[in-house]
């Protein structure tokens, strides 16, 4: 795991080496332990290099084929390099490192823009080729890591941060449509855009070539299904519970490649549990050194019960024996550490509980702990959130499905453990009729709203279902999720993989019916299903769902009381987008109990001021 940069200057100027090592030098954090540069006339490419595979030198990148004619610089892992490398050599192609990154070069010498159907893994890296004077940069098919890039005509400029971006001297404006949609809908991540005009990203599942020409081209190499079936009678629930079950195994054994420890998140849930349990099961079977005699897990813990997951982790930790790492985030922690968050995150977040995932992230370095594996994507792809139950009602009912739909109404209804977590005033904004409704406008400069009057943004119900779970994981759900833990787990020099986003996984369950997600009140049934005598029946069964949550509503109206008072009062950069007088009296009523309006809706305007302040009005460099 590393960190990229690059420019491709097309008015034929040298690349600056000067800028190139401040690119670079701005994201140390991602990769603290190697760094190095190429410049070839109008090209320069640099790196900072985190290692986890191949410690030696022969890691080192910017890395060069024999000829010297291609060179790359790689963000990520392929989990899968040790078979494409055998396949390589049976080709005739020769190896000097041990490195997934050297695997990428000579694939891609070998088939050409190809070669990125035949990985497996997380990446993002940029190939110039010399002789066609090409540069060819490509991100991985759901976006794990980041590329962000700047394009005038004149120059083209790429880096795994935007705060390298930056340093080109790119005007500092704000993206107000994204802001627009933060604010009113409190949604991130959805486009291509940044909150930063001009700064775009690669969009998942792309490449992206600019020619010597000066043109720009991408095209996208991977997409997927989703099946809109509520049913299958042809294949058992059995077949597909051992199908899930052997994909997933492999999925988790290929994450445990690396020369470095790894541990995992334990949240408690039904997703980072199955992720434990497995891992223990394979350090069992098999030798994986990369996880030492004991497995490590972290945890974020609570004194508000809740909040508190330690009753399901201990669940965990008795049937597998792990070596468990309680974190307690506090809200003094949180004001402590939020400039350093937001240095790091780069764009604006939604809510406090990210602080919770970057306290593990920096335990789990602390313990000597350098690739961590979660359970992240789990919820999109099973449909494991609340929303999918109404969005499943919905189906039913339009299908005529009443005696199934009468059921999950039941099992719904007569379930306390759903009914205790579900979070109404969180799931309004998926039906239509209460955009009109939503008291977050009225906290918004009339003219500022009156400019968006027109944009309306479907992300609710559909008719097609399987489309809408597909849009979770490339639109709506997945990516900021992919954001918040790229930024917080490299802030601390941690690699972060991720099972449940093995390609093979997510076109699985793609094609697997409604039902396999959805049964009987539960969802992520396939996996419940697949998960008998590997998962503590507690958690397997449970249909209550915090992950890693926090009591920001709490924290708000204690320990964060004056700090929020004192940044709306003071406030510089939203000004142009709020009524402020409203919102210090909505704030008031907050505190005192007075008002529906709940703490995720101030936390957008305090956390896009805060953002403003350092990005766009005041120095963000160090």
């Amino acid at each position: 795991m590393c960190g990229i940069a690059g420019i491709l200057n097309l008015d034929k100027k040298p690349a600056d080496q000067v800028i190139l090592n401040k690119m670079v030098s701005m994201m140390k954090h991602r990769g603290p332990d190697d760094d190095g540069y190429f410049i070839d006339g109008v090209v320069g490419l640099g790196h900072c290099r985190l290692s986890i595979l191949d410690l030696t030198n022969a890691g080192h990148q910017p890395m060069f084929d024999k000829d010297k004619a291609m060179c790359i610089i790689h963000n990520g892992e392929i989990y899968n390099f040790i078979e494409l490398r055998k396949e390589l050599e049976g080709l005739g192609h020769k190896f000097s490192s041990s490195t997934d990154t050297e695997v990428i070069l000579s694939a891609y010498k070998e088939w050409g823009e190809g070669c990125l159907g035949r990985f497996n893994g997380m990446w993002a890296f940029a190939i110039w080729d010399a002789k066609k004077k090409e540069l060819f940069c490509a991100r991985d098919r759901f976006g794990v890591k980041p590329f962000y890039y700047f394009f005038d005509g004149k120059v083209f400029a790429f880096a795994s941060e935007i705060k390298s971006l930056l340093y080109l001297g790119i005007p500092r404006k704000p993206n107000d449509t994204l802001i627009y949609d933060f604010l009113h809908y409190g949604i991130l991540d959805h486009t291509d855009d940044t909150f930063f005009q001009g700064i775009q990203k690669l969009p998942a599942s792309h490449w992206l070539k600019v020619k010597q020409d000066g043109r720009l081209i991408t095209r996208r190499y991977w997409d997927f299904a989703v099946c809109d079936k509520i049913a299958d009678n042809h294949i058992s629930q059995d077949k597909y519970a051992e199908d899930f079950l052997q994909l997933f195994i492999d999925s988790v054994r290929i994450r445990l490649r690396s020369d470095v420890a790894v541990g995992s998140c334990l949240s408690g849930g039904l997703d980072s549990s199955s992720v434990v349990c497995v891992i223990n099961n394979l350090l069992h079977s098999e030798n994986i050194h990369s996880l030492g005699a004991r497995q490590k897990t972290f945890s974020a813990c609570f004194d508000d019960k809740g909040f508190d997951e330690r009753e399901y982790i201990e669940e965990v930790v008795k049937k597998t024996a792990v070596e468990k790492n309680y974190i307690f985030p506090s809200p003094e922690g949180f004001l402590k550490d939020l400039d350093n968050l937001l240095w790091h995150q780069e764009e604006p977040f939604a809510a406090i509980n990210i602080y919770t995932q970057w306290e593990v992230l920096k335990e789990a370095k602390t313990r000597g702990v350098t690739v961590i594996l979660d359970g992240q994507g789990g919820d999109e792809n099973l449909c494991g959130y609340r929303k999918f139950h109404i969005f499943y009602l919905n189906k039913l009912f339009k299908e005529r499905q009443y005696a199934v739909f009468l059921n999950e109404c039941l099992k719904l209804l007569l379930s306390p453990q759903i009914l205790r977590t579900a979070r109404i005033s969180y799931g309004l904004k998926y039906f239509k009729f209460t955009d009109k409704l939503d008291v977050s406008r009225s906290l918004l400069n009339p003219e500022f709203l009156k400019s968006f009057q027109d944009r309306k943004l479907d992300f609710g119900n559909s008719p097609d279902f399987g489309s809408r779970i597909k849009a979770d994981i490339m639109q709506w759900s997945l990516p900021v999720l992919l954001r918040y833990e790229d930024k917080s787990s490299m802030a601390h020099s941690v690699e972060a993989r991720l099972p449940f986003l093995d390609y093979r996984l997510v076109e699985m369950l793609g094609l697997a019916p409604l039902n396999q997600k959805i049964r009987n009140g539960w969802t992520k049934f396939i996996l419940r299903n697949a998960m008998k005598d590997i998962l503590p029946d507690k958690i397997r069964v449970r249909k209550s769902k915090l992950g890693f949550s926090t009591p920001q509503e709490s924290w708000f109206k204690s320990a964060l009381k004056e700090n929020l008072k004192s940044v709306f009062n003071e406030a510089s950069f939203i000004q142009n987008y709020i009524n402020k007088g409203k919102i210090v009296d909505d704030l008031n009523s907050f505190f005192a109990g007075k008002t529906i309006l709940g703490a995720q809706i101030f936390f957008r305007f305090y956390i896009l001021e805060l953002w403003g302040r350092k990005f766009i009005l005041g120095n963000y460099e160090r």
